[in-house]
């Protein structure tokens, strides 16, 4: 009962820390703003969390969680269609989606507490992405590429579209721009008819 109420006070904690970074990013995120969200004094989430440090780690992996079921994988179980869905989803949570996105944007000035984090990560996902891609798509993608020069373009293109959904929702569909992208991966079927895009196109 005792391990089942901290781990239920432990997700409160993180569900707390995601809110108060998407709302002031995470320098402005204070411990004590954490505490007071989830009715704790500084003192009670440090027993938690011994560090702010602790705590932001403890958000990404949480988030990775949600997102992968587990982590990046590097064995080509993934397919496109899988993150389809994922960015689907993602649309249903914006504040998750903006914590990430703030974290990784501040991630990049020197000496940021989840750098170290993010570079580690983006390493397993082009490496996951590039396991996807060849089990979909072979040594060659239709339009050239290899699947270690296709990776890093689809990691751009799933956090680009983040940053730009969440800067103009209604203007940015968010699920729809990705499948457009998937379609851009994919050959073109033989029956499929001339668009703007199309080299025959007139």
């Amino acid at each position: 009962m005792a391990r089942a109420r901290s781990a239920e006070r432990r997700a409160e904690i993180l569900r707390a820390t995601l809110e108060v970074i998407a709302e002031r990013g995470y320098r402005g995120a204070t411990l004590g703003a954490v505490a007071e969200r989830v009715g704790l004094s500084q003192q009670g989430l440090l027993h938690y969390f011994p560090t702010k440090e602790a705590l932001l780690v403890s958000v990404l992996e949480e988030r990775d969680q949600w997102d992968t079921g587990g982590g990046p994988r590097s064995d080509g179980g993934w397919r496109t269609e899988l993150l389809g869905s994922l960015v689907e989803y993602n649309a249903m949570r914006p504040g998750v989606v903006q914590t990430f996105s703030a974290l990784l944007g501040e991630s990049v000035t020197e000496e940021h507490p989840a750098r170290e984090f993010f570079t580690h990560r983006y390493t397993q996902v082009r490496a996951s992405m590039a396991a996807m891609l060849r089990a979909e798509f072979g040594e060659r993608l239709p339009g050239g590429l290899t699947p270690e020069r296709a990776a890093p373009l689809l990691v751009a293109v799933l956090d680009g579209l983040q940053y730009q959904w969440l800067l103009d929702p209604d203007s940015v569909d968010m699920p729809a721009a990705f499948q457009d992208f998937l379609r851009l991966l994919r050959p073109a079927a033989p029956d499929e008819p001339d668009g703007p895009g199309s080299p025959t196109h007139e």
